[in-house]
């Protein structure tokens, strides 16, 4: 994993892991803005010929650091970031569940950006 740089792509709503240039996982997300402003993980994706090498972890750990640097919530959406703060909740506070309520009705009332 050493050879794997995560960036941030706000204006797109990914968090890319890449490696030699090439993007070869990501999370898809959206920014909440209420009741709370939150990080909503979506879909986690990492390329199959770079399955099992913790990419995927790698990038949840990074959505969590993000988010406290901006001092805001994750409400992840996702199964995988779900399972991921479930292992990890001392790196994955819990999101309220309001805040997740909220995070599913925007999502379902923009199906097109995901």
């Amino acid at each position: 994993m050493s050879d794997i740089e995560i960036r941030d792509d706000r204006a797109a709503g990914r968090l890319e892991a890449v490696a030699a240039g090439e993007v070869v996982g990501r999370i898809e997300y959206f920014v909440l803005d209420a009741p709370e402003r939150a990080l909503v993980p979506v879909h986690t994706i990492v390329e199959s010929t770079h399955e099992g090498q913790g990419i995927a972890g790698s990038l949840a750990r990074e959505l969590y650091r993000l988010a406290g640097r901006e001092g805001v919530t994750v409400a992840p959406l996702c199964p995988y970031v779900v399972k991921w703060a479930a292992r990890h909740p001392d790196e994955a506070p819990a999101a309220d569940p309001e805040l997740l309520r909220a995070a599913k009705e925007w999502l379902v009332a923009h199906p097109e950006l995901f």
